[in-house]
């Protein structure tokens, strides 16, 4: 094999708009992963929560699917 880099290629910029999407798409990102490791830490610091102090699956499906539905209206 060569020791030699392998060779820069330019990269194509964004327009403003677009690139300011991407920012956002990563912040929002960044927001979810951040408030998934606090659960996560808080699980293994004081264990899992009482049952009952839990949503069923079942709810937290059905409340997403009409967030969906509400931002997506089906079309007649």
């Amino acid at each position: 094999m060569s020791e030699q880099p392998a060779p820069v290629t330019a990269r194509q910029q964004l327009d403003p708009a677009a690139a300011d999407a991407v920012r956002a798409y990563a912040a929002k990102t960044r927001e979810n992963a951040d408030r998934l490791a606090a659960v996560l830490e808080d699980i293994a610091s004081n264990g899992l929560p009482a049952v009952e102090e839990c949503t069923p699956w079942e709810e937290l499906r059905e409340g997403h699917l009409a967030r969906l539905a509400a931002q997506h209206p089906a079309v007649a």
